[in-house]
């Protein structure tokens, strides 16, 4: 299956909405494994297999796992998450974005030496630095589009007046995701929960991309205006499923020796809440 037909499936026979974002900081951790970096993959592991059923995806994040030298660690944990929950797609979190040939090295990594169904890509460099992960047939890659940072109105918010209809660099860039960019058919826009107003008008500039959107819980974004904002179905059928992503609410809902138990009620509620703001 390809990357989208992957989401779509998981969300229906999951019925959900709810990305866990894998985040692991040993400093964080339960407290008898609290400071132990050798220990990520047992975490991280855990709680895959305690939210396996209520999930559209896993995001693991490439930079909490190379922090702490533990990349053979994300490996295992990939060949897990394959092995124990293969109806659910992994996307690789690494915001890859540089030229070309150098690009080409990045798509190795994150489709053929950790086996991701997706990657998140900065589009900054122009199409050729994306072009090299589209050529993995079947394989998702999701653009910056308009980040839950605050400081994405730096470069995001501003105006192309040397664009057609002068849109903001956020609009442009949804814009050729849903067009002339999409050569496999499986791009997607990754857009904050924090900032509803635009998601909804990312939706209306690229309605049939799936968009992944990071910044509910501890980030404060708002479940239920984000579903509103994004979610779009035709009779009772999703057009382009919206991912929405939590991580630390998830991943650290107890210090305790229950840390999955307390990670899977969280994930339970939330992906309620979605589900019932549809």
């Amino acid at each position: 299956m390809t990357f989208l037909e992957q989401l779509q499936q998981a969300e229906r026979s999951n019925q959900s909405m709810l990305c866990v974002g894998l985040d692991p900081e040993p400093a964080k951790f339960p407290a008898h494994i609290k400071d132990d970096a050798s220990k990520i993959y047992d975490f991280c592991a855990a709680i895959v297999d305690a939210t396996a059923d209520l999930v559209i995806s896993f995001k693991p994040q490439i930079a909490y796992f190379a922090a702490h030298r533990a990349e053979a660690q994300l490996e295992k944990l990939m060949q897990h998450m394959r092995h124990t929950a293969p109806h659910v797609p992994v996307i690789l979190d690494a915001k890859r974005g540089d030229i070309g040939s150098t690009a080409a090295q990045y798509a190795i990594e994150a489709f053929e030496r950790y086996g991701a169904d997706a990657v998140t890509l900065s589009p900054f460099m122009g199409f050729d630095s994306v072009q090299p992960y589209l050529s993995y047939h079947g394989k998702g890659a999701f653009l910056l589009c308009r980040t839950s940072n605050p400081g994405g109105d730096d470069l995001q918010a501003q105006r192309l007046s040397s664009v057609a209809g002068e849109p903001l660099l956020y609009e442009h860039i949804a814009k050729l995701a849903q067009g002339e960019w999409n050569t496999n058919g499986q791009l997607g826009l990754v857009v904050g929960a924090t900032y509803p107003n635009e998601i909804e008008r990312v939706r209306q500039v690229a309605p049939h991309l799936p968009l992944l959107i990071p910044g509910v819980g501890a980030q404060g974004g708002d479940a239920v205006a984000t579903v509103k904002a994004g979610y779009k179905a035709v009779n009772g059928q999703t057009t382009a499923p919206i991912i929405v992503n939590s991580s630390r609410a998830v991943l650290y809902a107890s210090h305790g020796a229950d840390f999955a138990a307390a990670a899977r009620k969280v994930a339970m509620q939330t992906r309620d809440v979605l589900q019932a703001a549809r």
